[in-house]
Formats: C-alpha cells, sequence, structure tokens
C-alpha cells in the first residue's frame, strides 16, 4: 500500500474541496492517505518528505499568480531540496488570470528534480462535479503509480 500526502492551502474552500477529492480518490485506490492544510511552514518540514510514496500538493492562485506568501510558500521553498526524485502532484484553483503561477510552480517542481504527475489539475473558480470527478479520478491514478 502506497502512503500519500495531501498538502495544500486554501483561502476559499475550492483547492480544499480540490485536496478532498484528490484525497478520496488514492483512498479508494487502496493508499494511505494523510491530509495537511498548510496554516504555518511548520505544518509539513522538509522532513517530513522522505515518510511519503508520493505528494500532492495544492494552492490557490494568489496575488499576481502566486503561491500564498504567508503560509504556503514558505513551506514549499523549504522542502524544495527535498523533493528530488519524489512523486508529486500539483493542483489548484485560480480565479483570474490564465494559470501562470500553475506553470510557474511546474517549472520549479521540475527544477527540484521531483517525479511529476502527467498534468497539474486547475480548475477556475469553484470545482464543478466534473472537476471533483477529475480530481477523484486524479487521485487514484496518483495513487497507483
Amino acid at each position: 500500500m502506497s502512503k500519500v500526502a495531501v498538502v495544500f492551502w486554501s483561502g476559499t474552500g475550492n483547492t480544499e474541496t480540490m485536496a478532498n477529492c484528490i484525497a478520496e480518490g488514492a483512498r479508494d485506490a487502496g493508499a494511505e492517505v494523510e491530509t495537511v492544510q498548510v496554516s504555518d511552514a511548520a505544518d509539513f518540514p522538509p522532513e517530513r518528505v522522505a515518510e511519503f510514496d508520493a505528494i500532492a500538493f495544492g494552492c490557490s492562485s494568489q496575488g499576481s499568480e502566486q503561491l500564498e506568501e504567508s503560509a504556503f510558500e514558505p513551506m514549499f521553498a523549504a522542502l524544495e531540496g527535498n523533493l528530488e526524485g519524489k512523486k508529486i502532484l500539483l493542483f489548484g484553483s485560480y480565479g483570474w488570470g490564465d494559470g501562470q503561477w500553475m506553470r510557474d510552480w511546474h517549472e520549479r517542481a521540475e527544477a527540484a528534480k521531483a517525479q511529476l504527475f502527467d498534468e497539474d489539475i486547475i480548475v477556475n473558480e469553484t470545482p464543478d462535479d466534473d472537476a471533483q470527478e477529475n480530481c477523484r479520478a486524479a487521485g487514484k491514478d496518483f495513487a497507483n503509480r
């Protein structure tokens, strides 16, 4: 059984909905899943990366298309050096722009030599039923790889 972490920050609840659906899909695939909502960088310190076979990171777009800067960005920056070879999935929601924050984040994960899941998951505004089902399917697929 694989051990999966779903680590996220959510301001409006949209990314939290996505996180819960991804976690549900991974559990349905038989994975042991731990969900961590980040409110402070200490919520998921770098040494925790080694505890998991795979980690799904979720954060909504903030400001001028960037990761949330008071909790999530410092947490992710602190653990980037621990991502080499780690299987990760990036996801999040946005309300404006064209998803540049996700492309930038993806490049950072690639530079850290993480093993990125097939494609990042982004949803504009509130995840509808189709988006939620896509998150569940991705979680299941992610846990099985």
